[in-house]
């Protein structure tokens, strides 16, 4: 159990975005920030130019991408703003920022997909930025995403999981936080759940891996624990068994189970991960769940249990999230954390790009994705 002094949610898009960039410029010690990838666009040009600014006024600036991330980010890129991107961050390894790539130990954790979806920002001032957020457009102007500001003992906890994600912490930073992490009072009690499975793998990553992942069994318990509703976000919802199970064995002991993820076409580059949700529907929509498509794409990670239990943080519901790539949420039954939570489902459910899906949505398919589904549905989990 940790503690928060204070809990400011950040929905909107321009209001998380202006946050990022007022804490980077606002730092006079240090600067960390770890992302899944940065986008070489507007938002990835204007963030490096803020984390360039820092390091030369003396703020050391860590920034931690994921290999695996970056490599799928750079898919939406030009060769020449890659080009570009790779230029700015060996500008500023040059100017003495830490700028880290994250890869798994194993060959094969990494072929595979391994890395770190973790989004957290923080610095001296003693705030954390939780998000489920990347550096690029498509996460300020295109799908929803959701973070919090962040204040108290709580922000030190996050910073030293930066370091089982790939980065380093200096120990003079985390004692800073830790002395003024006390004041004033915390009493917004959270819990931090985290895993990285790469760090408990062994050369064959993810292939007969049957560890235990804290997060994924944090969920299961929490969704067999809901007596009355579960409101779901995610990008796309194709969960491991064990979360598809509890949810599925929820709904048919008579709890209202809805579930919001992406539209097939708020993915442009692929229709993979979305044909890998629509495999699930059948079953799904046999149990009673609702199932929700947003046509411009939802990216935030947010359980709702019984309109009195929140999570939320960078755990997609899929594969990848179990036991590929190191993900954490918070958790809490404090309304200030509860409260935004149900604010952002009744907004979903009134949206215009909302749209619920049927028995019938899924017998109009073009006959095209009704084949895609049919033939690549078993292999799911690599999608």
């Amino acid at each position: 159990m940790v503690t928060a002094s204070a809990l400011l949610p950040l929905w909107n898009r321009a209001e998380e975005w202006a946050r990022r960039l007022a804490m980077i410029r606002d730092a006079t010690e240090f600067l960390y920030l770890s992302t899944y990838y940065i986008e070489h666009d507007a938002y990835g040009v204007e963030m490096l130019d803020a984390l360039d600014a820092a390091q030369r006024r003396g703020v050391a600036v860590n920034l931690l991408i994921d290999g695996f991330g970056q490599r799928l980010g750079g898919v939406l890129m030009s060769a020449a703003s890659r080009l570009s991107l790779g230029s700015r961050l060996d500008a500023l390894r040059r100017g003495g920022a830490v700028v880290t790539i994250y890869r798994p130990r194993y060959r094969l954790q990494r072929w595979l997909g391994g890395g770190q979806h973790v989004k957290i920002q923080v610095s001296e001032a003693g705030e954390a930025l939780f998000c489920s957020s990347n550096v690029t457009r498509t996460s300020f102007e295109g799908w929803n995403e959701y973070a919090v500001a962040l204040w108290g003992p709580v922000v030190p906890t996050l910073l030293e999981s930066y370091r089982a994600i790939g980065g380093s912490v200096a120990e003079s930073h985390l004692d800073r936080l830790r002395t003024t992490a006390g004041s004033p009072a915390a009493d917004i009690a959270l819990e931090y759940w985290f895993c990285n499975p790469n760090l408990l793998q062994g050369s064959l990553g993810p292939l007969g891996w049957s560890g235990a992942n804290e997060v994924t069994d944090r969920l299961v318990q929490m969704i067999a624990e809901a007596r009355a509703s579960i409101a779901i976000t995610s990008l796309y919802f194709k969960p491991v068994e064990p979360l598809m199970a509890a949810l599925v064995s929820a709904a048919r002991r008579g709890v209202d189970v809805e579930i919001h993820h992406s539209h097939r076409d708020a993915l442009p580059a692929t229709e993979l991960a979305w044909i890998a949700a629509a495999a699930h529907y059948r079953r799904l929509l046999g149990a009673g769940v609702r199932v929700y498509e947003n046509r411009h794409g939802e990216h935030s990670k947010i359980v709702v249990t019984d309109g009195n239990s929140v999570a939320f943080g960078s755990y997609n519901f899929e594969h990848a999230a179990h036991d590929r790539l190191a993900e954490a949420m918070l958790a809490s039954r404090d309304p200030l954390a509860v409260r935004p939570a149900l604010a952002i489902f009744e907004e979903l459910r009134q949206h215009e790009d909302t749209v619920q899906v049927t028995q019938r949505t899924m017998v109009e398919l073009p006959p095209r994705l009704r084949v895609k589904r049919a033939i690549l549905g078993p292999f799911k989990r690599w999608m």
